[in-house]
């Protein structure tokens, strides 16, 4: 009996020793984590204020034939979520692409979204719901 209490003493030790091993310190963890107190900035990484846009051909286009505007594009940005799976985010920060998702109107929209410094590019405008007849610049 006593060298079982003995044996889970000893497992519950060997427990917080890997865990105080494998987890980082508080200070090293805040680190990581991108303020969510500043302004404009989230924990997903995406600055959600972007001061500067710049629309690709390719999404004008898009947003033409679908009918959205840029007030709605913004509104994707400030109040979408993230579609990870549908997103590039193993590079530099300067060639991620976020899919973000979200609804205006009555259009369930995928918008994707390229920061890079002070800049946030709107590379295309997907229509989730909705097949529209665009024959914009890229399309095969």
């Amino acid at each position: 009996m006593k060298m079982k209490r003995l044996l889970i003493l000893l497992f519950g030790w060997l427990m917080l020793i890997q865990l105080s091993c494998t987890q980082p310190s508080s200070k090293k963890a805040d680190a990581n984590l991108v303020n969510s107190d500043a302004p404009g900035q989230q924990v997903d990484g995406l600055n959600r204020n972007q001061a500067h846009f710049h629309y690709s051909k390719h999404a004008r286009c898009r947003m033409d034939c679908r009918h959205i505007d840029e007030t709605e594009v913004k509104d994707i940005l400030q109040n979408g979520t993230i579609n990870y799976r549908k997103s590039e985010l193993n590079t530099d920060a300067c060639h991620q692409k976020y899919a973000v998702e979200g609804y205006v109107k009555d259009q369930h929209l995928r918008i994707i979204f390229a920061p890079c410094g002070a800049e946030m590019t709107v590379v295309t405008c997907i229509d989730l719901a909705n097949e529209w007849d665009c024959h914009c610049p890229g399309d095969h």
